[in-house]
């Protein structure tokens, strides 16, 4: 028997009307009716045929190029398709990015992309992927997995982008070695927290635990960071991001060290700006090619209601040497 809007809305206890308007993310539906009609798609198997072919990315830092050129990568890739991607920048949790998601949602989008945003976050806000799951639109998130929710998640090894960073500043012969990451809470920050200390306890033996500084992921928090690695007497730093290994370099010369003599810096992302800075930056790069990739492809199956997997994928990151590491005075 084919399910159709008339067998909703006798369920539902709907008008035809109401169900036409749940159906294609309407405004104007209150939020019990739209729960009610959403419960009765669910209990008779309809499913939306056809999906906006709009595609929301939700993401903090679009000056960040890492993320503009994830961005970037993934409309490459869904526009053959017919499919059209709307970048909307938002503070990670705040309400900005809630009221994003829900005039999208009444506005009709196929799917939802969150790029290290909310999901990101220990204590993000349930209600912004609530109205996702409410109104029946597939989301997806990168570099952090949301609680409760079983969705595709693709993210870098950011435990063992850490330890590569160590490993090869160790094998320079550094052992005093310091690390800049984000703030707590943040979960790829406290994952790189955590691949730096294993490393450190590996290699050397130790708690660098007191290596460890938190700062907000921009340059000017790196800046503020290199301080506390000259106080420390530290001779190389892990940065979480390239904008804070930016930011390390420079508050380090205002206190006089040259880069790499004084203190070797490694980075983290891998932008194609990171090779043209002086010195160009050592860093750990995010495949930002793959994960791409894999976003789109999901994206693809999700609009034509297929299967895909869930849980977190893991992509592995690449070192980039360059020229701000060297063996230590």
């Amino acid at each position: 028997m084919k399910v159709g809007i008339t067998e909703i809305a006798a369920l539902a206890g709907v008008s035809e009307a109401t169900v036409s308007r749940v159906i294609n993310r309407r405004k104007g539906v209150a939020q019990a009716t739209r729960e009610a009609v959403e419960h009765a798609m669910d209990e008779l198997g309809y499913e939306r045929t056809t999906p906006s072919r709009l595609v929301a990315v939700i993401t903090e830092r679009v000056s960040n190029p890492f993320f503009a050129d994830l961005a970037e990568r993934i409309e490459t890739i869904l526009a053959p398709h017919g499919l059209k991607l709307i970048v909307c920048p938002a503070f990670a949790g705040g309400v900005q990015e809630r009221e994003f998601v829900a005039e999208l949602a009444d506005r009709g989008i196929g799917a939802c992309v969150f790029l290290s945003a909310s999901n990101t976050l220990d204590d993000a806000d349930p209600e912004t992927f609530s109205i996702l799951r409410t109104r029946r639109i597939p989301f997806i998130a990168v570099n952090g997995a949301v609680p409760g929710h079983d969705i595709p998640v693709f993210s870098t090894d950011d435990v063992l982008a850490a330890s590569l960073a160590v490993d090869h500043l160790h094998r320079l012969g550094h052992r005093r070695i310091a690390m800049v990451s984000g703030p707590k809470g943040n979960g790829p920050a406290d994952r790189r927290v955590r691949g730096f200390v294993e490393a450190m306890e590996k290699v050397l033996g130790i708690d660098a635990a007191d290596w460890v500084i938190r700062q907000p992921y921009t340059v000017e928090g790196g800046q503020a960071a290199a301080a506390h690695v000259v106080r420390a007497g530290a001779t190389a730093v892990v940065a979480a991001s390239d904008f804070l290994a930016l930011g390390v370099i420079r508050g380090a010369r205002r206190h006089g060290l040259t880069i790499p003599d004084d203190l070797s810096v490694v980075g983290y992302d891998g932008t194609m700006i990171t090779e043209f800075v002086d010195p160009p930056l050592t860093t750990v790069r995010q495949p930002s090619d793959r994960i791409a990739a894999q976003v789109g492809h999901t994206l693809l199956a999700l609009l034509n209601n297929r299967d895909v997997p869930t849980g977190e994928l893991l992509f592995d990151p690449e070192l980039i040497i360059r020229a701000t590491t060297a063996p230590p005075r």
